[in-house]
């Protein structure tokens, strides 16, 4: 099975940075680029932050163009995002409404299990995990303690180093998550969002990992006095590959480079 990760489109329709940042035209890029891998991704996962502002007009352009896929996808919400309004604008993803109030679902479909977690607060940047939430998520992998699992959540459940992201990271239940999955060996990783950057750390006995955005990435900067500041590095995505040994990931970015060239 492959599975490409795409994250943080921030789709925006009005305010600050939209002409700077043109995240529209940045996923339409991104969704070319998707239909002309070969082989072809079996599933897309959009792992949150879809829009700037949750507004329904700015989930219309969001559908419009994933809907442009030739593959299956599957969402979760971001900070940034309405989940109430991003239901109503993906109807047909009835998943989405399998846990309501929160946005979080199981789809057993495929050769990897996928476990959505709801990370996001309602108005705010970090992320929490309540105590329904993690009863949730212990009940649902206790249903299949054996089958090769993938976990979807926005906001990553470790600390980065980029102290002005770690300040809205997932701040809420962070140590029970990690209890909650220490004892399953089935969960081949943890895909993350949140963070516009690719890093990798090791919870509770598996692997959790953040994809870039689509368009813009948030400065690699580890000073403890560092702005929160934002660049242009190339935007990105990552495929997953479950093979024999397991889950094989690759990053990849977008846009014209020179090559390839013959060895």
């Amino acid at each position: 099975m492959l599975i490409a990760q795409i994250s943080d489109l921030h789709i925006q329709l009005g305010g600050q940075n939209e002409h700077l940042i043109s995240a529209h035209r940045h996923l339409a890029t991104c969704v070319d680029a998707l239909n002309a891998l070969l082989p072809r991704p079996d599933l897309v996962v959009a792992t949150g932050d879809l829009t700037e502002h949750g507004k329904p007009e700015e989930y219309q352009v969001l559908k419009q163009e994933l809907d442009r896929l030739a593959m299956p996808f599957i969402l979760i919400a971001g900070n940034h995002d309405d989940p109430a309004t991003l239901r109503a604008g993906f109807p047909e993803h009835h998943w989405m409404r399998d846990a309501e109030p929160f946005l979080q679902y199981t789809i057993d479909t495929w050769p990897l299990r996928i476990v959505a977690l709801d990370t996001t607060l309602p108005r705010r940047g970090d992320g929490g995990l309540c105590d329904a939430r993690l009863e949730w998520l212990a009940q649902t992998l206790a249903e299949q303690p054996d089958r090769p699992t993938l976990i979807l959540m926005h906001h990553p459940p470790f600390e980065t180093g980029i102290r002005r992201m770690d300040e809205l990271g997932l701040l809420q239940g962070r140590e029970a998550f990690a209890r909650v999955i220490e004892p399953y060996r089935n969960i081949e990783r943890i895909l993350c969002g949140h963070l516009h950057r690719s890093i990798v750390c090791r919870v509770g006995g598996t692997v959790a990992s953040t994809c870039p955005g689509t368009a813009h990435q948030i400065a690699l900067d580890l000073r403890e006095d560092a702005r929160l500041l934002f660049n242009f590095e190339p935007p990105g995505y990552q495929l997953h590959w479950f093979g024999p040994q397991g889950l094989v990931s690759h990053q990849a970015v977008i846009g014209d480079f020179p090559g390839p060239y013959g060895l």
